[in-house]
This record gives C-alpha cells, sequence and structure tokens, in this order.
C-alpha cells in the first residue's frame, strides 16, 4: 500500500510540473543574427552553417609599437595608415573581406597606380639619410602571378658629387617567384653596379596567402627575404660579403613616395614596416616575443556574453542545443546563469556554471538567462571553433488566467471585493489591486496592507480604513500555484465608493 501511495505521488508531482509549466526555446544567433551580444573578446562574426552570422576567434593582426613606420590593416574601406605617419595620396584599391588576419583585406586589380603612401619627416621613406634597421612585412594572395607584376616601388635619387644618382626598391614577379631589387641604397657598395638582387624560391600559388618579409640589420649588414617564416634568400652588404668587415649602411636621398601594387591583380593585408629588424630575425634572441606574429589566431582564444535575457519568473533550464564547428584540437567551453533581478550581477555573481550540449543536471533557473562562451584554436592558432546558433530550451511558468466575476460593495469606510475563482487550475491564490484612479493601484491607506494585497485562495475580502466619499478602483489577479512569484493579467476594473449608513 506504502509503495502505491508512492508511486502516485511521483506521478502526481509529474502532473504539477506537466500542467502548471510549458516548454519555451530561445535562439541565440541562426538567422536572426547575434544581436543580443553584450561583450565580445578576442572573436568576431563570420560565416557560419546554412549561410548564417557565425560567432568565431578574431584572425590575429598586427599592433603600432614604438618601432612602427607604417601600418595598413585594410580592416574597411578607408584604408588608412594606423600611425598616421604616411598619408594616402592616392588609392584604387577595393576593399574585401577575403583577407589573411582581421576583418578585411585590400584587392588590387592591376589598374590605376594601386597605392601612394607618402610619408612625414622622420619616416623611412620621408627623410633623407642614413635608415638604420628595418623591415617591411605583409601578406600576399597573387591573382595571377604573372612575370612583371610589381607589388612594391619606390623611387628616388641621390647626389654623388656633381651628378645626382638613382635609387629604387621594386618588389616584382618572376617566374611565380618574387624577386628584391636594391639599387644604389646601399652607400659604398659597388658590385653589380650598386644593386642587389633578392630572389625567392618559393612557388606563389594563385589565390593563396603567404606572408612575406624583407629586413635589413645595421648591426651586421644582413638583407634577409623570408616567405612564411623561412628564408628565401639573403646577403651580407659587407665589405667581405659575409658576417665582419665594415658594414654598408642604407641610406636614402630624396623622400619620395611608396607605391603598393601599381601593377599587381590580388590581394594583400596588414603592410607594415618597423624601424627595426625582422621579426625572423628577432626569433634567434626573443622567440617568445614575435611568435604571436606566425599565428593566424591567438592561442588565448575569446569569448563572448550576451545580454541578460528576460524568459519569465520561474523558469528552469531543461537543455541546450547547438549548430557548432569544432574542429580537432580546438575548444568550446560553454556557461550559463540565471536569476531574477540582473541589475544587481557581477562579473562573478551569480556563478557561472559550465554545461555541456543536451540535459543539464544543474538547475538553473530565475526571470533572466545569460550565456557565455570561450574559443580556444588548436595548438598552432591555425583553425578556429565557431558558433553559428545556441538553443536554450526551458520550462516556463505560466501565468494562470484571471477571475472572470469581480464585484466591489461600498460600506462605512471599507468596500467588500468578491470574485468567482478563475476558471485555471494553476491559480494558487489572488492579489487585490487598489487605488483611487483608474488603471492606478498605488493603494497604501487599507489597513489589511498596500496594494498589491496578497489574499491567499479566498474569493472575497473586505478592505477597511478607506475614506468615505472617495471613489476607490479595484482588480484582481490570479498567481501561479507553481510560483506565486508568476502573476497572470488583471481582471476587469471595478469601483465603488464608501460612504457612513
Amino acid at each position: 500500500m506504502k509503495k502505491i501511495q508512492i508511486f502516485l505521488a511521483v506521478c502526481l508531482l509529474f502532473l504539477v510540473d506537466f500542467v502548471f509549466a510549458s516548454s519555451k526555446s530561445l535562439n541565440l544567433g541562426g538567422k536572426d543574427g547575434w544581436n543580443n551580444i553584450e561583450k565580445m573578446e578576442g572573436v568576431a562574426t563570420g560565416k557560419g552553417r546554412f549561410g548564417y552570422p557565425s560567432i568565431q576567434l578574431k584572425k590575429n593582426s598586427p599592433e603600432v609599437s614604438d618601432f612602427t613606420d607604417m601600418l595598413l590593416h585594410f580592416e574597411d574601406s578607408s584604408m588608412i595608415d594606423s600611425t598616421g605617419n604616411y598619408r594616402v595620396s592616392a588609392n584604387d584599391f577595393i576593399f574585401t573581406d577575403d583577407c589573411a588576419f582581421g576583418n578585411g583585406a585590400a584587392l588590387s586589380r592591376g589598374t590605376g597606380r594601386g597605392m601612394l603612401l607618402e610619408g612625414r619627416k622622420g619616416t623611412m621613406f620621408g627623410s633623407g639619410g642614413r635608415i638604420g634597421s628595418f623591415s617591411i612585412e605583409f601578406w600576399l594572395a597573387p591573382s595571377i602571378a604573372e612575370n612583371g607584376e610589381r607589388f612594391f616601388s619606390w623611387r628616388s635619387s641621390k647626389a654623388s658629387g656633381d651628378y645626382p644618382v638613382y635609387q629604387t626598391i621594386t618588389a616584382t614577379f618572376f617566374n611565380n617567384h618574387i624577386e628584391w631589387r636594391f639599387a644604389n641604397v646601399f652607400e659604398g657598395y659597388a658590385k653589380n653596379n650598386g644593386e642587389v638582387l633578392l630572389a625567392g624560391t618559393t612557388t606563389i600559388i594563385p589565390d593563396t596567402w603567404t606572408r612575406h618579409c624583407i629586413s635589413y640589420n645595421e648591426e651586421n649588414g644582413l638583407l634577409e627575404y623570408t616567405v612564411n617564416g623561412v628564408t628565401e634568400a639573403l646577403e651580407y652588404l659587407t665589405s667581405t660579403g659575409h658576417e665582419g668587415g665594415d658594414i654598408f649602411q642604407m641610406v636614402l636621398g630624396v623622400p619620395a613616395a611608396v607605391s603598393l601594387c601599381p601593377q599587381f591583380t590580388g590581394r594583400v593585408d596588414d603592410f607594415r614596416i618597423e624601424k627595426k629588424m625582422s621579426g625572423e630575425a628577432a626569433l634567434v634572441s626573443a622567440p617568445n616575443s614575435v611568435k604571436k606574429d606566425f599565428e593566424k589566431y591567438r592561442l588565448t582564444g575569446g569569448k563572448f556574453i550576451t545580454k541578460p535575457i528576460y524568459v519569465m519568473q520561474g523558469s528552469v533550464l531543461n537543455s541546450i542545443d547547438a549548430i557548432m564547428n569544432v574542429p580537432e584540437q580546438t575548444a568550446v567551453q560553454l556557461y550559463i546563469r540565471g536569476g531574477d533581478n540582473y541589475f544587481g550581477w557581477t562579473d562573478s555573481e551569480p556563478a557561472w556554471i559550465p554545461v555541456e550540449i543536451g540535459t543539464i543536471k544543474t538547475k538553473i533557473s530565475g526571470s533572466f538567462f545569460q550565456f557565455a562562451a570561450e574559443l580556444l584554436p588548436d595548438g598552432g592558432g591555425t583553425v578556429s571553433p565557431s558558433i553559428t546558433q545556441i538553443t536554450l530550451n526551458y520550462n516556463e511558468v505560466s501565468p494562470p488566467l484571471p477571475p472572470f466575476f469581480v464585484k466591489a460593495e461600498p460600506g462605512d469606510s471599507s468596500v467588500k471585493i468578491s470574485w468567482a475563482y478563475s476558471t485555471d487550475e494553476t491559480a494558487g491564490g489572488y492579489y487585490i489591486y487598489y487605488g483611487r484612479r483608474p488603471g492606478e493601484y498605488l493603494g497604501r491607506f487599507a489597513a489589511e496592507g498596500p496594494s498589491p494585497l496578497n489574499v491567499g485562495k479566498a474569493n472575497s475580502v473586505t478592505l477597511t480604513g478607506l475614506e468615505n466619499g472617495s471613489l476607490y478602483y479595484f482588480a484582481i489577479a490570479a498567481y501561479s500555484g507553481y510560483d506565486e512569484r508568476v502573476t497572470g493579467p488583471l481582471s476587469k476594473e471595478v469601483f465603488a465608493r464608501p460612504k457612513r449608513k
């Protein structure tokens, strides 16, 4: 007999939950986008499943430092030098989101002048004289890579005795490789009529991003060209032709504009000039300080947090569904928290609960849910996970229907309010709302208590201590027997004017 009673009790509890709560779903992302995000760190929107926007790791991009002479991120159509050192005097580039890093790149169509940049005084190409150590780094994805296509060009002259000597620095495609030519820029270098040629060996594949760097170290005279961090060619600009001996320093003449992609078809991203030795050379002495420049995504990953999202008082999270792409070695950690009054929330309170896709084992409830996710790349920083949509499945306590019949009868300094019980079986009790203006139930003058007054399961109550001759307005609302914080809509409004008998 006792086992039967326990079984019936369990069944009754199940039925109560079933009747009092309804299943709801809340989609984050998907076709509606990620409009409710409050904070993003190290992540950006991209293209996910079904063409919907997704959240993924933000691509790594170089930052301006004390040594940065020029930095073109190409993050938007403005295409300006982030350092402010160079003025763009002409620009035929087109913005594209098909980039190596960040959110955008520049597309050159091989027509016009490409981009012309004029440096202010004190910059590498805006001043004459000795240059010192430098590096020119960029990402390139050519469309054709035809012979003669010129990616970089600088032309000027300097005085040598009574005659001018022309100086050039160019980067040109030849047999699917890039050749760098420096003519008359290294003071005292007379070999090959003053011209230095560094030819790459890596075949440049069309529509494939490669990282290029040409650098010069004034401390040992090393001029080096690398592709994807691997040395392609080098030459010591010294009297001995190798390390040691007198160093031929780089000296530029009349300031002149830098021309990017004057004859080039393809994309370029994150073009920068540094007044120091290149990242590759620096790896020898400080490998950890520049290694991040080779990572497509920062190994620290990124995260995002949504705004607190209102659901309904007493809502309980059941499960989470997701449309995600989590490649091998990458990871996504999901978090959620809930509560009733988010105005008092901090970064850590209420506590974030780590959750997995599927059924939620820890009870998370409240009037508001807040979602967060942490994304981590693979060990090499080359692959990012992405989240296209998150679906929160929860039980919502349905508000009960109000009484259909309400009556107010005036008395001496009192009003008796009576009503028919709500036809909604989920009603657990009633609130009486009252006040002196229609629809404004701000009363605090009844002896029984201020509005709204919880009267439990009664269906009639007399309010006393009211002022004779004043008009009072009343309405009744039922609250849920599952959670009395969940209140249904108000009944029709009734009124009464107390009087002395």
